[in-house]
C-alpha cells in the first residue's frame, strides 16, 4: 500500500493537515474494494481528486473514468447522458446512443454534484448500484453493468433528505464510506504553503519572478475565510502574481484583492422561507376560495327562499344576519342584495325551474311565464317563416320540387317532408 506522502506528491496534493492526511488514508485503504464513496465538502476543496486517487489504486485502473458533474446536465436530458436512449425514443434521437453507465463499464464513474440529480434518475442510479443493472431510455431490455461510483456533493445530505430532494436509501447506498474533506479555513497551516505553490506555478506559467509576501501579508492570509477555499486562494494567487508589479507584496497590497465581506462569492440562499412564503399564499388563496363558495351558496339559499315566499321584507328579516355576512352591515343600501337576488331569480326561473310551491303566482313566477311566452312567440315565428320561404319558392317554381329545394338549399326529400307536414 502507497503512503500518504507519496500519493499526495503523486497527485499534486499540498498540505500536512491531519484531517487532509485522514482523508487521504481512507481513499488509499478503500480503493482496492468496489464500495461506494461519497466525498463531502465545500466547493473548492478540491473533492475530485479523491476519486482519482480511488480509480488509480483500484483493479479498475486501466479501464474508463468518466467524471459528470450532474448539476451541469439538464434535467431532461440527464437520464440519456448516463444511461442511454434507443432511436427514436424522443424527439431528436436520431441513433441509439450508449450512456455512460455502458461505455464506463469495468472502469469507474465520479458523480459530481450527485445532491442536484432528479428524483426519477436517483431511482435509476439506485437500481444500478444495488444489483448493476439498467434500462435506455426507450428501451425494455435491462443491460448490465460493472461500475464503480464515486459520488461527490458540497450539499447537507440530511437536510435535502429531511425535504426529499434526495432519496434516503440512495443516501446510504452512496455512503457506504464517506470521506469528508476539511475547509481551507480549518488548514491554517497548509495556506501559506498553497500560496507559494500557486505563485510558483503561475511565475512559471506567465515567465516572471515569483511573487513573495511580507510577514504582515501572511497573517492577513491566515486571518482570511476563505470561503472560497482552495479555488478561491488560487484565484488570488493568479490576480497578484499578473498585476503587482513589485514582487514583495505588503499586507496593505494583500488586502485590496481580498474582499471586504469575508467572501466574493454568489450568495446561495435558502429556499425554505421562500418555500413558507408559497406554502403560506396557497393557503390564503384556498381560504378566500373557499369563502367565496360559501358565500355563494348562501346567496343560493336566500334566492331559494325569497322563490318560495315571494316576499323580500320577509326574507330579509328571516335571515338578516346572513344578509348582513354578505353584503356587509344592514345600514348600507339594500340594492346590491336585491340586483343579486333578482339576478340570481331570473337565470333559474330561464333554466326551466320552478320552484315555487305553495305560494300560488308571485314576481317570479311570472318572468318564468314570460319566458314561456317568449319562447313560444319565437317558435310560432320560426314555424310561419319556413311555411311562407316554402310556398313562395313552390309558386316560383310553378311546384317543381326539385328546384325550389335547390333555391331553399335543402334536399328534395326534405322537402317533401316538410310539404306533407305543413299539408301544401
Amino acid at each position: 500500500m502507497e503512503s500518504v506522502q507519496h500519493i499526495k506528491q503523486r497527485f499534486g496534493i499540498i498540505g500536512n493537515t491531519p484531517t487532509l492526511n485522514r482523508a487521504i488514508e481512507k481513499a488509499i485503504q478503500v480503493a482496492p474494494t468496489d464500495i461506494s464513496v461519497l466525498v463531502t465538502g465545500e466547493s473548492g476543496v478540491g473533492k475530485e481528486s479523491i476519486p482519482k486517487i480511488i480509480h488509480q489504486l483500484s483493479h479498475r485502473k486501466h479501464n474508463k473514468y468518466i467524471a459528470v458533474n450532474c448539476g451541469a446536465i439538464p434535467e431532461g436530458t440527464i437520464d440519456s447522458e448516463l444511461f442511454g436512449h434507443e432511436k427514436g425514443a424522443f424527439t431528436g434521437a436520431t441513433q441509439t446512443r450508449q450512456g455512460y453507465f455502458e461505455v464506463a463499464d469495468g472502469g469507474t464513474i465520479f458523480l459530481d454534484e450527485v445532491g442536484e440529480l432528479p428524483l426519477t434518475t436517483q431511482v435509476r442510479l439506485l437500481r444500478v448500484l444495488e444489483n448493476g443493472e439498467f434500462i435506455k431510455v426507450g428501451s425494455s431490455k435491462v443491460q448490465k453493468t460493472d461500475v464503480r461510483i464515486v459520488a461527490a456533493t458540497n450539499a447537507n445530505m440530511y437536510e435535502s433528505i429531511k425535504k426529499e430532494r434526495f432519496r434516503e436509501d440512495l443516501y446510504y447506498r452512496l455512503s457506504t464510506v464517506d470521506i469528508h474533506l476539511p475547509p481551507l479555513r480549518e488548514r491554517q497551516e497548509d495556506i501559506h504553503l498553497l500560496f507559494r505553490k500557486f505563485a510558483s506555478d503561475f511565475a512559471l506559467k506567465y515567465k516572471m519572478p515569483t511573487v513573495k509576501l511580507t510577514e504582515p501579508a501572511i497573517q492577513v492570509l491566515l486571518r482570511h475565510r476563505w470561503s472560497g477555499n482552495i479555488r478561491q486562494l488560487r484565484n488570488i494567487a493568479e490576480q497578484v502574481s499578473v498585476l503587482e508589479q513589485n514582487r514583495i507584496i505588503s499586507a496593505e497590497t494583500l488586502k485590496g484583492y481580498l474582499p471586504t465581506s469575508g467572501t466574493n462569492l454568489p450568495a446561495v440562499i435558502k429556499d425554505s422561507k421562500s418555500e413558507s412564503d408559497f406554502s403560506s399564499e396557497r393557503e390564503i388563496l384556498y381560504k378566500v376560495l373557499f369563502d367565496m363558495k360559501s358565500d355563494l351558496n348562501d346567496l343560493k339559499k336566500l334566492t331559494m327562499e325569497l322563490m318560495k315566499k315571494g316576499d323580500l321584507g320577509e326574507v330579509e328579516k328571516e335571515h338578516e344576519g346572513l344578509i348582513e355576512k354578505i353584503y356587509g352591515t344592514n345600514d348600507t343600501d339594500d340594492t346590491e342584495f336585491e340586483e343579486a337576488v333578482d339576478s340570481e331569480a331570473e337565470f333559474l326561473a330561464l333554466s326551466d325551474h320552478d320552484y315555487s310551491k305553495d305560494n300560488g303566482t308571485n314576481n317570479i313566477q311570472d318572468k318564468y311565464h314570460f319566458a314561456e311566452e317568449i319562447e313560444e312567440e319565437e317558435t310560432l315565428s320560426l314555424h310561419d317563416k319556413e311555411l311562407e320561404l316554402i310556398k313562395k319558392s313552390l309558386e316560383r317554381h310553378s311546384g317543381k320540387r326539385k328546384l325550389a329545394a335547390a333555391e331553399l338549399g335543402i334536399s328534395e326529400r326534405t322537402l317533401y317532408r316538410k310539404i306533407k307536414q305543413y299539408d301544401l
